[in-house]
This record gives structure tokens, C-alpha cells and sequence, in this order.
């Protein structure tokens, strides 16, 4: 092929292409001769790359391709921007979905700890099965309060962290299965039974209640949240409304599974807190007070910042154009 030959018999019609996609202002007849302008040129392009691989001619359609192409495809998105919407509209829009669940598996998980503790503490002999009385003694006494200066703040920090965000994680994403979120809140909610107990029993359960509150509200609070999140990713199936189950569980899935990542940052704030502030010789009210205030923060964003991104048509799930169209369902 004679290249500069083709190039003169068609550059006219490629300067009109590279033009429609220059403007920043289109009619009906532009785009329509963005459409077709595009078409034919991607045929020409093919030709010239048969003929000679790498041209400058060649580079040029090339690049004026990729102008029209951006035109009615779209440019993607800027990171910072989709950063920026995720978590002004989508993450807290999710948690504010979530709401009720969480307040709802925080309530059972304090149901099962009381009814343990209790039972534990009202039970002859039931307290001297988890170890001998000098080994309940020490633990009351020692191991619960050096559990948390026993290791350097920056490591304590981190080890907390990864720990409950490992929890947090699996809990939302194993939550499909509907057994996994009450197996898991259960043995966390009977530990803490126990604990209460086993310090109850040695005269120190004021201990056990100060040195857990100023971590304690927004960690607890972070993994109801998780099992607030998987079971509702496993209702999404089990009780689908209109849609069918794999449309369900596919528009929950992807909207609550992010979930996982803004109580990954909550649980990253309770562990700094409890690696930090708890381990201080500050006045009890300060140190919970710094507590309730990381938690009050989490409950701004869930409920009014995630309220407000919900009523306005958020729902935490992907754009129509990232996910893909859905198909009508009745109801």
C-alpha cells in the first residue's frame, strides 16, 4: 500500500474525526459523525498497521481514535475522586443500612455475656474449672491489667489491630454462609462472659469494666457492626423481595463487603486507643472519655453522614455504569 497515498485520500475525513472529538460542544449530527467518523477510521487504522506496523501516520489515527473513543465512552475515573465518593456517600451509606442490625447483634452479644457471667457466678464450682485458685487470682489480679503494657505501644497497637480487623474481616465476608456471624459473636460474647466472671470472682469485676470501656466501646461496636454486615449479606439470599437471589446477594455483596474496609480504619482507631490511652496513669474519666468520643465520631458518620448520602439515593453498591445494567424485576 502506497501510505502516502491512502493518507491523502482520507486525511480530510480524519481532520473532520479529530475535530468532533476535539469540541467541546456537540450537536446530534457530531456525534453522529463521531460514531460513524470512528468506525470507518478504525478500519483505515487496520489497514495502515497491515501494510506498516508503527507509522506516523498511523500513530496519529491512532491517537485520534483514542480522543473519540474517550468521547462517548467516557473518560475513567479520577481516584481521588472515586476515593473522595466512597467515603463521603457510598461507605457511610452502607453502615447507615446497617443500623439497626448492628444495635441488634450488640444487644444479643450483651444478652449472652450477662446469662454466662451470671451463671458462672451463681453456680457452685463452676468458677474453679477454669483454673486453680491461685491461677484465677493472678489473672484477675495481674494478667488482665498487664495484658495491656506487657508489650511495647507501636507493636500492642498493630497486634490489636490486625487481630480484630482479621475478625471484622471474616465475619463480613464469611456471613454469607448465615452461621458463621452467630458462631463467632457467640464465643466472643461467652469469652467476655467468662472474663467478667473469673474477675467478679475475685472482687475486681469494677476492673474488668474500666479497662475495657475506653477501647472497648468503639471495638465492640466495630465487630457488631461486622455481624451486622454478614448477616445481612446472608438475608440478601435467604429473603431476596423482588429480585431474584443472585441479583440480591450480588447488589448487597458489593455494598456491604466494602464495610469491611471502613471498620478496618474504626478498629485501627479502637486499637491506637488501647494501645495508647488505656495503658496511661490518666483519671478513669478522661480515658473513657477519650472512648466515647472515637465511638460518638463513628456514630456521626454512620448516622447522619450515612443518613444523609441514603436519603439522597445511595445505597453503598457501584455506579450503574461500573456494575453493569440490571435487569427489570417486578414489584
Amino acid at each position: 500500500m502506497d501510505l502516502d497515498a491512502y493518507t491523502a485520500v482520507h486525511r480530510e475525513r480524519w481532520q473532520e474525526l479529530d475535530r468532533v472529538a476535539r469540541a467541546r460542544h456537540t450537536t446530534g449530527a457530531d456525534v453522529d459523525a463521531l460514531v460513524s467518523g470512528y468506525q470507518a477510521a478504525a478500519t483505515d487504522l487496520a489497514r495502515l498497521r497491515r501494510s506498516a506496523p508503527r507509522s506516523a501516520v498511523g500513530d496519529r489515527l491512532s491517537l485520534t481514535l483514542f480522543r473519540a473513543r474517550l468521547r462517548f465512552t467516557g473518560t475513567p475515573v479520577d481516584p481521588v475522586s472515586a476515593l473522595g465518593a466512597f467515603f463521603a456517600r457510598q461507605l457511610p451509606a452502607a453502615l447507615y443500612r446497617i443500623r439497626w442490625t448492628t444495635l441488634w447483634v450488640g444487644l444479643a452479644t450483651v444478652l449472652i455475656a450477662v446469662v454466662v457471667g451470671t451463671w458462672i457466678s451463681t453456680t457452685s464450682g463452676a468458677v474453679e474449672t477454669f483454673g486453680t485458685p491461685e491461677a484465677l487470682r493472678r489473672y484477675a489480679t495481674q494478667d488482665f491489667v498487664d495484658y495491656y503494657s506487657d508489650h511495647g505501644l507501636g507493636a500492642f497497637s498493630a497486634q490489636v489491630w490486625t487481630n480484630n480487623a482479621y475478625i471484622a474481616a471474616t465475619m463480613v465476608a464469611f456471613g454469607i454462609t448465615g452461621l458463621f456471624v452467630p458462631y463467632t459473636i457467640g464465643q466472643n460474647a461467652i469469652g467476655l462472659g467468662v472474663s467478667a466472671a473469673i474477675m467478679h470472682s475475685q472482687g475486681r469485676l469494677g476492673d474488668f469494666f474500666l479497662w475495657i470501656a475506653p477501647h472497648g466501646q468503639l471495638e465492640l461496636y466495630s465487630v457488631f457492626s461486622a455481624g451486622a454486615a454478614g448477616l445481612m449479606i446472608a438475608w440478601s439470599w435467604i429473603a431476596p423481595g423482588a429480585r431474584t437471589r443472585a441479583q440480591a446477594l450480588a447488589e448487597d455483596g458489593r455494598a456491604l463487603i466494602s464495610i469491611a474496609i471502613g471498620l478496618t480504619l474504626t478498629l485501627l482507631l479502637s486499637g491506637l486507643v488501647e494501645g495508647v490511652v488505656t495503658r496511661q496513669p490518666w483519671p478513669w474519666p478522661v480515658k473513657i472519655g477519650i472512648g466515647t468520643v472515637a465511638l460518638a465520631a463513628v456514630l456521626v458518620y454512620q448516622w447522619v453522614v450515612g443518613g444523609r448520602a441514603f436519603r439522597a439515593g445511595e445505597r453503598g453498591d457501584l455506579d450503574e455504569f461500573e456494575r453493569g445494567a440490571s435487569a427489570l424485576t417486578a414489584g
